[in-house]
This record gives structure tokens, sequence and C-alpha cells, in this order.
């Protein structure tokens, strides 16, 4: 499913226009993604977290130029689902 696909879904579901639609997910996008920079997590009940994950400094290898070279730590964006969302996904995919 789309982006364009959720904005039409929700449309059609709430009666709201599509351009007030597309603007509050288009906000919602804006506020995690800002929150997530500035280091912070977004719990939303009932659905799941977007999380900051540590990754620690490491080696990788260039297999074709026979280099190794360092990766620095870093922080990469993650979603975790809340048990209730997992458990409506197992229920309903058999």
């Amino acid at each position: 499913m789309t982006k364009a696909e959720v904005i039409v879904a929700i449309a059609d579901k709430t009666g709201v226009d599509k351009a007030s639609v597309s603007t509050t997910l288009e906000s919602f996008f804006d506020i995690v993604k800002d929150t997530l920079a500035h280091g912070d997590a977004v719990y939303v009940r009932g659905f799941g977290s977007f999380v900051n994950k540590h990754r620690a400094a490491k080696k990788a290898r260039n297999i074709s130029a026979k280099t190794t070279v360092m990766v620095p730590a870093h922080s990469v964006p993650g979603f975790k689902p809340a048990k209730e969302f997992t458990e409506q996904v197992k229920e309903s995919v058999k």
C-alpha cells in the first residue's frame, strides 16, 4: 500500500477531504523524523514505538579493493510494534 492509497483509505473512512488527510499525515511523518533526529523516541500506544537504534563502531571490508575501513558508531531509526499490533497481524495471517 502506498502513501497515496493510505490517504485515500483514511479519507474514505473518516469523510475528511484528501488534502487535510495528506497534510496531517505529512505532519506526523515530519514530527517523527524531527523527534528521532533529536535523539528522542515516539510512542504510539497500541501501535508501536519509533526509536533510535545505536550501532557500535565496527570494521568493514571492501572485498574488491582488499581494504579494511572503520565504520563509526551511529544511530539508525527503527520501529518496534506494540504487542496488540503483533497479535492482530499473527491472527489475521494464517
